[in-house]
């Protein structure tokens, strides 16, 4: 652009920078701010205007509808990263106003690799999931993390992070509890606060990635632990009476000063609030978030609230729930009448103008929205430098400091819940491995082939789940029953009758293990750890000091007969919430 703009004037306050850019704005621009969609990112970083992501338009196709705003999925190289970005804001600044793109991630620094939620990066740090950190319990720590996080989504180019999730694990059976800080309000609070303030700083600012927080109003206690991303999992449920209780993570989360928040798919039932999704939900977005609670920020929906999609041959209804009956323009207009500023993972921004030309809408209620959603442009900086230094990102992004941080949390978060009196282990043992990898045990003792050679046998597990028919997204969602099955159980009892067993689970949700318990030697919980990580544990080269942050049942009846939206009720738990072991 070769005109002299007022809103690229850095001098000017930010407020009369968006009003003068909102009032060169056509409707067709201002409709596109408020889409927020996925593009892909390619393993090589080859930047293609052609490629979309999930059935979803392509990358010209979006620019050409003023959109600038995206989710990007995907895992290529630091420096391919940036490089791809800084050719995407090119796009976006080749346009008539040249609004850049405000580019945004699910977590990329977990072990977990789930599309729909995480996007693992081997460019990156690797830290422990979420109740990983809560394990810890440290504030201190999750500043710390947060703030590598931030250098490195700044390396490549990120500005916005869908995360943190403020939501509780009452409901031990939810798929996403390896996303949540537990279940304990108080602390989950706590360590959402410290999330944010390591993320975006004291205010938002051109060194912040800012954080959309979520899901408003705490997306824990799901009907039966299913998740909302299917209609199966549609119905979020109090029958402990215990709504209150899943607000005070938000609350710290608005005190922190996040920017944006995202309200939860699931449609309340049985509380004072409409049954319908949270993004069409009125007394909730309004009348609680920006009325009692006076949040002024960006309000984005979850993903995929509006139309239905086709992703990899399969078909997946839009997450109206509550609303299925309405249509794509009807939807709209309720989510906009209930506060919402964003639709995420959506395209349609034609859709809105529409509304608009036809009066069902009015373009000062865009504005509203368009103008919050600028506001946070201009907090970022992006007008100033929308592009990265694409020799700096590998350098930055996963460096020998920050990956050693990240490696250090790993240990500190892992959990010693049995030792019967074998741990630590000393000298080099004849071992009898699962689910570890060859060339890092044979650092710690001799490996042999079967458990009756061996002195003791260690083996890695995972929370059990019942596998869903789904191919691509409900595949990665590990939900329903907690327990070991037949005949896998029957064959690690074996095991641990041939050698001293020591087991090592990761708890992406609360384990029911009552039988291997007993029968172990030693049991350790981790939350996100390599290898390394739990051997330094099991040998002593690190001594363990984390507690659960929720509670691990006694048995499947035990979960089914707990209360969704109570935190650790349920009778009689193998291991309580808090219960951790030291040497």
């Amino acid at each position: 652009m070769t005109e002299k703009f007022p809103y690229l004037d850095p001098n000017l306050p930010i407020e009369a920078r968006v009003e003068d850019l909102l009032a060169r704005m056509t409707l067709e621009e201002k409709a596109g701010q408020m889409f927020h969609t996925m593009v892909m990112i390619p393993p090589d970083g080859e930047f293609n205007v052609e490629m979309g992501a999930f059935g979803l338009a392509s990358i010209h196709e979006m620019t050409d509808k003023h959109m600038t705003h995206f989710n990007l999925v995907g895992s290529a190289g630091a420096r391919e990263t940036a490089a791809w970005v800084n050719k995407l804001q090119e796009l976006t600044a080749s346009k008539r106003l040249g609004i850049p793109a405000t580019l945004a991630s699910d977590p990329r620094h977990s072990f977990s690799d789930n599309p729909g939620v995480h996007m693992a990066t081997a460019a990156f740090s690797q830290w422990p999931e979420a109740p990983g950190l809560a394990a810890i319990g440290d504030e201190q720590l999750v500043r710390e993390f947060a703030d590598i996080a931030r250098q490195e989504y700044l390396a490549v180019g990120l500005r916005a992070a869908l995360h943190p999730v403020a939501d509780l694990a009452t409901e031990p059976r939810w798929a996403r509890v390896n996303g949540a800080f537990g279940e304990d309000n108080q602390l989950a609070a706590k360590l959402t606060a410290a999330y944010i303030r390591g993320f975006q700083g004291a205010q938002l600012g051109a060194d912040s990635v800012a954080c959309m927080t979520k899901h408003f109003p705490g997306g824990g206690p799901q009907l039966d632990g299913e998740d909302p991303h299917f209609d199966y999992g549609r119905e979020q449920v109090y029958p402990g009476g215990n709504f209150d209780y899943h607000l005070p993570p938000f609350e710290a989360a608005i005190e922190a000063g996040t920017a944006m928040i995202m309200p939860y798919y699931g449609m309340p039932i049985g509380t004072e609030h409409e049954e319908v999704g949270f993004a069409f939900n009125k007394g909730v977005i309004t009348g609680l978030l920006r009325e009692k609670y006076g949040f002024d920020g960006v309000v984005c929906t979850d993903w995929g609230t509006l139309t239905d999609a086709t992703i990899m041959g399969e078909h997946f209804p839009a997450r109206a729930w509550g609303v299925e009956d309405l249509s794509l323009p009807e939807r709209i207009v309720k989510s906009l009448a209930a506060g919402i500023d964003q639709f995420g993972g959506e395209a349609c921004p034609e859709a809105l103008v529409e509304l608009a030309r036809s009066g069902k809408v009015s373009e000062a209620r865009l504005d509203i929205s368009v103008r919050r959603l600028l506001r946070d442009k201009f907090r970022l900086g992006l007008f100033e430098d929308a592009n990265v230094n694409v020799d700096a990102a590998p350098h930055i992004a996963g460096n020998a400091a920050f990956r050693a941080a990240g490696e250090l949390a790993q240990r500190k978060s892992i959990v010693l819940l049995k030792n019967a009196g074998l741990l630590p282990l000393r000298g080099r043992p004849k071992l009898y491995v699962e689910n570890v990898d060859a060339e890092v045990a044979a650092q710690y003792g001799e490996l042999v082939a079967k458990p009756a050679a061996a002195d003791l046998a260690i083996l890695r597990l995972k929370t059990p789940f019942e596998p869903r028919n789904n191919i691509f997204l409900e595949s990665f969602f590990h939900a329903g029953d907690l327990d070991f099955k037949e005949p896998e159980k029957s064959r690690l009892l074996a095991i641990m009758s041939e050698a001293p067993t020591i087991v090592d689970i990761y708890l992406d949700r609360p384990a029911v293990m009552p039988e291997i318990a007993e029968a172990c030697a030693g049991l350790v919980a981790n939350f996100g750890a390599s290898d390394a990580a739990v051997l330094d544990i099991i040998f002593g080269r690190f001594q363990p000091s984390a507690t659960l942050p929720f509670e691990l049942p006694l048995s499947m009846e035990a979960v089914r007969a707990q209360l969704p939206d109570v935190p650790h009720d349920s009778a009689d738990p193998l291991f309580e919430h808090g219960f951790g072991l030291s040497y």
